[in-house]
Formats: C-alpha cells, sequence, structure tokens
C-alpha cells in the first residue's frame, strides 16, 4: 500500500468554503500525521454556512483565517489538490517553482445556490459529504505517512 503523502495544499477561488472544509477534513481524519493547508486565488471571510455545516460532524472552522497563496510561508508541498479552475490554473503556475503533484477535484461553489436557509445549507452539506468521501478514499488511515 502507498503512502499519503507528507504535505498537502488544498486550493480553491477565495479559501472561504471548498479549500477550508477539505484541510479540515483532512486534518480531522489524520491529525498531524499529514501537514495540511489550504488557500485561495484570492481570500473572503470564511462562509457561515461552512462553519455550521462542519459542526455538525464536528469540526470546528470558526477560527478559520482565509489566506492566499501569496500569504503561504512555506511552498514546500508534496501534493496540491485544487478545487476550482481558477485555483488550478495557479496550482500549476506553482509546480515551475516547486517539484509536487497537482490533483483537479472539480467542486460545486455551494455558495451560488439560492433558496431558502435550509436549500442552501443542504447544499453545504452535499460539498462536504462529497469531499469527505474523496478525501477518505485519496488518504485512507492504511496510507497514512509513518512517523
Amino acid at each position: 500500500m502507498a503512502t499519503a503523502p507528507g504535505s498537502v495544499l488544498f486550493c480553491c477561488t477565495y479559501n472561504a468554503i471548498r479549500s477550508p472544509m477539505a484541510e479540515g477534513i483532512l486534518k480531522y481524519l489524520h491529525g498531524k500525521r499529514i501537514f495540511v493547508d489550504s488557500v485561495g486565488v484570492r481570500a473572503e471571510e470564511i462562509d457561515g454556512f461552512v462553519v455550521a455545516v462542519m459542526d455538525e460532524i464536528g469540526i470546528d472552522l470558526s477560527k478559520h483565517r482565509p489566506k492566499t497563496f501569496d500569504d503561504l510561508e512555506d511552498t514546500s508541498f508534496d501534493l496540491i489538490i485544487s478545487l476550482s479552475p481558477e485555483a488550478q490554473h495557479k496550482a500549476v503556475e506553482m509546480t515551475r517553482t516547486m517539484a509536487c503533484d497537482v490533483e483537479f477535484w472539480p467542486t460545486m461553489d455551494p455558495s451560488v445556490i439560492e433558496g431558502g436557509r435550509e436549500e442552501r445549507l443542504e447544499a453545504y452539506r452535499e460539498v462536504r459529504d462529497r469531499l469527505m468521501e474523496r478525501i477518505r478514499e485519496r488518504f485512507p488511515p492504511s496510507a497514512a505517512p509513518q512517523i
């Protein structure tokens, strides 16, 4: 069984919905066995619906502080997973100056869903649950890096 990368960067457009969800889920599943961070092409405050749906599964994102690629203190990642087309472009640009793998996981932006609070929360839950599924598949506990 192959081991998981030692460091993963999730990225999306604003680092306010999809990438913080993915970061929180991977940290929840693997703790400190994998270094995980997230960024956006641009930064926007964490979305309140994200905080609510992640809290439902025991992950607290209320203290998440969005940041951009330019805000990264360390750019040494084994794997970058982009969740939006704009972030994919930026991730590929990063491979010009660092050796890492890039994966594109097209992920719906739930903030575009209109309707009442419950309809909107359901869209965020769908994104959360799909990310949980993809992350469990891609980073099974048995593939955690050996420390």
